[in-house]
């Protein structure tokens, strides 16, 4: 199948040609036709299936054929759970649009930059909005945004979105936005949440479920490494001497260690960087490039770069400190191995560590053999498993008691 026999214009598939885009992955095989077609679409599919295109080329599709004349009025609507996954997606726009007759005017609206200079470009006029949830309702609030001609609301990553408290936010957003749209969900994963999230956003959505089934990419080679918390760093100083690896990314459980542990790599010479939410989007903007550009070869990040960090050739991942869930894991490791390109992901477990893990092995539906390196063997016990005294009967208040209690404050 190629793109063209998907009902794509040839300005498209002239766009799609000069960036190498050759054949349509199975999502967007799936989901572009659904689209043209005018349905709503829930959509499951995992990181790096190449779901941003399969609904950016086909609203491009539409759009391009009932663009009016005057000024721009806000079309489409994308809303995504992080910023660079914004500018990443009004890049997409910006580079499959770039053959059209007429070119979509696209303004990305981000916390950590102008709040003034993104009002000026939606009142100069603009077709499609990429926004973070809560920098678009610090927008509306300002009463400067028009959003009644809106033709199409589009969810990306919606389950990241939920563990950000985006459920509140929707309701506002809903409160500005017309009825009659077309309705477009993505989402890696599936919580109860999001149904209703989902029952509220769609009318009878077509539902598309891809690659669920083995949550994990193929293309990525998966290792379980054991050793003590204290010899993490200089194993991985090791595993980078003794490995082929160009480009790593490595995560860590909170802000503090990223920044502590690159400055920690870049005395040894590395060419180490952090990357995190309390950077202004200038330096997350610029660290990226460098990444990019493999100006930087190992970047440390929070979760933050889990999702919606498009680069091609990561070839490693690395979990320094575990996710807090199987989600997790699957979204970290698919930042490697994308693009048809194999990958490396390495997590680095102690003893304190080998029950989450065995959770995480379990819900993945996968199971890794143990290594250990010569040199950085995981020494110690186990901690013993101590077991809670036994509730004693009639000591603690009944639910009657604690209701009771609440209604006398």
């Amino acid at each position: 199948m190629s793109f063209s026999t998907l009902g794509l214009s040839s300005q498209i598939v002239h766009a799609l040609n000069e960036n190498k885009y050759n054949e349509p992955t199975s999502i967007q095989s799936e989901v572009i036709p659904l689209v043209l077609s005018r349905h709503d679409v829930l959509a499951r599919a995992q990181t790096g299936s190449g779901k941003s295109a399969s609904f950016v080329l086909p609203i491009l599709e539409l759009w391009s054929k009932s663009a009016g004349e005057g000024k721009a009025k806000i079309k489409v609507l994308v809303l995504t759970p992080t910023r660079e996954l914004t500018l990443q997606v009004a890049q997409t726009f910006e580079t499959f649009g770039a053959f059209l007759p007429r070119k979509p005017k696209i303004v990305s609206i981000i916390g950590g930059e102008s709040i003034g200079d993104q009002l000026f470009a939606i009142q100069k006029g603009c077709d499609i909005v990429v926004a973070t949830s809560g920098r678009l309702l610090d927008v509306v609030k300002k009463k400067q945004m028009n959003l009644s001609h809106l033709e199409f609301f589009v969810l990306d990553e919606a389950d990241k979105m939920l563990d950000l408290g985006f459920a509140e936010e929707l309701e506002l957003i809903l409160k500005e936005i017309p009825s009659e749209r077309q309705n477009l969900l993505f989402s890696a994963t599936y919580p109860p949440k999001m149904q209703t999230i989902a029952s509220r956003i769609t009318k009878n959505p077509v539902e598309v479920t891809l690659a669920y089934e083995e949550p994990t990419v193929e293309s990525i080679f998966q290792r379980v490494i054991e050793v003590n918390h204290e010899n993490r760093g200089p194993l991985l100083r090791h595993l980078l001497e003794t490995e082929k690896w160009e480009q790593v990314l490595v995560f860590m459980a909170n802000k503090r260690a990223t920044d502590n542990i690159a400055a920690k790599f870049k005395k040894y010479g590395l060419l180490a960087e952090s990357f995190h939410g309390d950077l202004i989007q200038d330096e997350r903007n610029h660290t990226l490039a460098q990444f990019k550009s493999k100006k930087i070869r190992i970047l440390f990040a929070t979760d933050i770069a889990a999702r919606g960090l498009d680069i091609d050739d990561i070839t490693c991942v690395i979990n320094f400190d575990l996710p807090r869930s199987p989600a997790d894991y699957i979204h970290r490791i698919g930042r490697t191995g994308r693009a048809g390109k194999s990958g490396t992901a390495v997590s680095f477990i102690s003893h304190e560590d080998q029950d989450h893990f065995a959770l995480i092995e379990k819900r993945s539906k996968i199971k890794l053999d143990r290594e250990q390196i010569q040199g950085y063997e995981l020494t110690g016990n186990p901690p013993v498993k101590e077991k809670g005294p036994n509730p004693i009967k009639g000591k603690g208040k009944s639910k009657k008691d604690k209701l009771r209690e609440q209604a006398a404050k």
